[in-house]
């Protein structure tokens, strides 16, 4: 429900409740009276004074909020902005890694390329079998390439896994 309708609800909660405590402080003023021979001076009259000013206070309290409800903004024109905004940040991250990709040389794109088969996870032994580097080359070249956000080790064991970065 939008803000404006469950503000107004409350608000007409607020005078339901309201109309009860009329109703019960007559029915209670009425037992009072019949009940109570002292008069004005009887302590119940103090106690029904009480209860009618700490109902009307919760009353109106309750109305308070309801009308902050009404004229407060909606959530959902927040929301939108923040989902703008990633998507910003996402097509910024997706035009870097392209203009990245660009800037490979030939040996960086091969090794790019054996990971992009190996469906975006390989070990980084089976990277220098793959493209016949010798171990440095393909660990220095892992080594731009996670520098560029391209791809990110792990390490497993003895051995690095290399992942594609999304």
């Amino acid at each position: 429900m939008k803000n404006k309708h469950v503000g107004l609800l409350i608000i007409g909660i607020a005078l339901l409740i309201g109309a009860i405590v009329f109703l019960f402080n007559n029915a209670l003023t009425t037992i009072v009276n019949t009940s109570c021979s002292h008069g004005t001076t009887c302590p119940m009259y103090g106690t029904i004074q009480i209860q009618t000013y700490i109902s009307l206070a919760l009353i109106a309290i309750i109305v308070v909020i309801g009308i902050t409800l009404i004229f407060s903004k909606e959530e959902k024109q927040i929301v939108v902005k923040r989902i703008k905004e990633k998507s910003e940040i996402n097509e910024q991250k997706l035009k870097d890694k392209e203009n990245n990709l660009k800037l490979l040389d030939a040996d960086e794109k091969k090794i790019y390329q054996s990971i992009i088969d190996a469906q975006g996870i390989i070990f980084q032994s089976d990277v220098v079998d793959k493209t016949g580097f010798d171990k440095v080359k393909v660990t220095r070249i892992l080594d731009r390439l996670e520098g560029r956000q391209l791809i990110e080790r792990r390490r497993r064991g003895m051995t690095n896994v290399v992942l594609l970065k999304n």
